[in-house]
């Protein structure tokens, strides 16, 4: 296993678990424990984890509310999907991405990815992102600042988004449904997200299977506007049947 590979497993580990040893990580990966400690050390100084003595705990630093139970719900499958997704991101591209869990996990992917444009509303994305390659040119709208997930919205942010144009939007969701198409349950966060959306050549979604076939209040977008969507497992019935008469990928 690639140490940037072990690592990100070990992150997600942590978040998972709350706390770990090194001894429970060196057998995990087989590798040895002043391997591990390193990976740790590293880990801690780029503001992943905190290394404790024999081991290693949470930062939480994605809050205490409904954010940070997200980030802790299907870990491996949002990892997952962001490996899937990154390969979908070339050097150069400029993207819009907007704030969510699984959007959070895809920005330390995209942060391998060089010379990038990137336009979003989460602040934890935009210290990912720039903070890691600097390559890349980061634009963190402002707006109205919620603390919970670390984003901005409203009417300022929407107002700047009329300044930029993408040739990709990675979007989250909080369900899809056969009938309306993608959703949200925050009203400001689909607001962001439609806009985003009409600023891109082409939208690629973000969901895990836990969201298919759940409606929320707020539509973001119909299954015409998106070009791919990249699941941790292939939706079936209906949905499905749905998505192939949009043309939609499934990834």
């Amino acid at each position: 296993m690639r140490p940037r590979d072990r690592q990100l497993r070990i992150t997600d580990l942590v978040r998972t678990q709350g706390k770990i040893s090194v001894d429970e990580l060196v057998q995990r990966f087989s590798s040895s424990a002043e391997t591990i400690r390193r990976d740790l050390t590293l880990l801690s100084a780029n503001g992943k984890l905190k290394k404790i003595h024999g081991g290693a705990v949470p930062l939480r630093d994605f809050g205490e509310g409904a954010f940070a139970q997200r980030m802790l719900q299907n870990a491996e499958a949002k990892r997952l999907i962001a490996d899937k997704a990154r390969h979908l991101v070339s050097p150069g591209d400029s993207l819009f991405i907007d704030t969510g869990s699984t959007t959070l996990v895809m920005a330390e992917a995209l942060a391998a990815i060089d010379e990038l444009t990137v336009v979003t509303n989460s602040t934890a994305i935009a210290r990912i992102i720039g903070s890691a390659n600097v390559t890349t040119r980061v634009y963190l709208l402002g707006g109205s600042y919620n603390e919970d997930n670390r984003q901005t919205c409203g009417a300022m942010a929407l107002n700047q988004l009329d300044g930029f144009h993408g040739n990709l939007a990675i979007m989250t969701v909080g369900a899809i449904s056969a009938d309306a198409g993608v959703m949200d349950y925050n009203f400001d966060e689909a607001a962001i997200a439609r806009a985003m959306i009409a600023r891109s050549d082409r939208v690629i979604v973000l969901a895990d299977a836990s969201k298919f076939d759940r409606v929320a209040p707020f539509v973001v977008a119909s299954f015409e506007q998106i070009d791919a969507l990249v699941s941790d497992r292939a939706p079936q019935g209906v949905l499905a049947e749905h998505l192939n008469q949009a043309a939609v990928e499934v990834i």
